[in-house]
């Protein structure tokens, strides 16, 4: 019995963090209030380390202006911008979008 919940719970939260993932992606993130957590599993081609440099980056500067601007930041590069930008945005501290796809 002890077998069957143990499978239960890796199953439901294997689920649960599935659908986090989906939510995650299914609306554009801001990165002006994204972790980077939350950067480098929708970010393609980001991994934590490079997620953790953008927070850092914000954090020193101030929130991002455009997307642009996060080729500001070491190792990210325009191509790394444009391949990211449906599924980014950026949101300001008084509650306006930045337009995403230009």
């Amino acid at each position: 019995m002890a077998f069957f919940r143990r499978f239960a719970l890796i199953g439901l939260t294997s689920i649960v963090a599935l659908f986090s993932t989906f939510s995650l992606a299914a609306t554009p993130l801001d990165i002006n209030s994204a972790t980077a957590e939350e950067l480098s599993v929708v970010m393609s081609g980001i991994g934590l380390v490079k997620a953790e440099a953008i927070v850092a980056y914000r954090d020193q500067h101030g929130p991002f202006q455009t997307l642009e601007e996060l080729t500001a930041v070491k190792g990210i590069g325009a191509a790394t911008v444009e391949k990211n930008r449906e599924v980014l945005r950026v949101v300001q501290p008084n509650g306006d979008t930045v337009a995403t796809v230009e």
